[in-house]
Order: structure tokens, then C-alpha cells, then sequence
């Protein structure tokens, strides 16, 4: 048993950088190498609905068509790399601390959304309807919602 080899994944990885597999440069060399793997796979299956199963149906597309569709799909494809891509780079939000402040986005009559920080929420009003565009506070959390109520409001308390 002591000479069987250990599997790839248990080698021992004292030699690399600190945080190194889980750095941000393997996450991006992970997202690229799917990205370009599942544009690939959609391609060929455009093209072989194109080619083989239309025809069977009595539509036939110029091979132009053919083109034209796996251009559009390819530039499709990269648009939502380069948005996806952005969002790896992203700090993830938790929660918004109590007492944090942001904007009503909607009316919360007594539900709706505000944005804290960069980020939107869905929210409840513990007190009374808000108007959007209202600053409000941040009192408590409940699962994905957060309870606030309007700024001068918190103020009284």
C-alpha cells in the first residue's frame, strides 16, 4: 500500500504560491477554456441543423445563411464572455451591514427594491410606503430581503 502513487488532486502543492488554486488567473483560465468550448459546441450544432436536419424538412439555407447565423451566434457568444468575464472580477456582497444606507428604486408599498452600493435588492419597508428615489437604512435582513425604512425616520429613533 505505501508505494501506490496518491491521486493527482492529493500531490503535494507546498511548491506553489500561496492561494494559487483558487486565484482569480485560474478562475479566468476556467471561464475561457468553457467559454470557448461550449461556443464550439453551439456552432456545430447550428451547423448541423442547418445542413442536415432542415433539408429533411424541405428547408434548405444558402450556405451565406449558414455564415451569417454562426457569425451572429459567434458574436453573441462573445459579448456574454465579456460581460461574464467581468462579473469573476466582482467582490461578492454578503449583506449589507445594518445601518447601511441606499436608494429606493421602486415605491415599497411595503415591497420592492433598493440599491446599496452597487448592488440591487429586493427590500421591505418596516414602517411606512417610500417613495422611490428615497434614501433608506438598512434595519435588519430577512433571508434575501432587506428591511429598511427612510432615512429620516431613523433619524427620530
Amino acid at each position: 500500500m505505501a508505494d501506490q502513487k496518491a491521486p493527482c488532486h492529493l500531490k503535494d502543492t507546498s511548491i506553489l504560491p500561496p492561494g494559487f488554486l483558487f486565484s482569480s488567473e485560474m478562475k479566468h483560465k476556467e471561464y475561457v477554456a468553457y467559454s470557448i468550448v461550449t461556443s464550439l459546441a453551439e456552432e456545430a450544432s447550428l451547423a448541423a441543423v442547418v445542413l442536415w436536419v432542415l433539408p429533411e424538412l424541405g428547408i434548405d439555407i444558402p450556405p451565406w445563411g449558414l455564415a451569417f447565423m454562426m457569425f451572429a451566434l459567434g458574436a453573441y457568444n462573445y459579448v456574454s464572455y465579456r460581460i461574464g468575464r467581468r462579473t469573476l472580477d466582482r467582490k461578492p456582497i454578503v449583506s449589507p451591514d445594518i445601518g447601511s444606507r441606499g436608494i429606493a428604486t421602486t415605491r415599497l408599498a411595503p415591497r420592492g427594491y433598493v440599491k446599496v452600493g452597487s448592488e440591487l435588492w429586493r427590500a421591505a419597508s418596516t414602517s411606512s410606503d417610500i417613495d422611490e428615489g428615497r434614501e433608506v437604512v438598512v434595519t435588519g435582513v430577512e433571508g434575501l430581503t432587506l428591511l429598511v425604512t427612510p432615512q429620516e425616520d431613523k433619524a427620530k429613533h
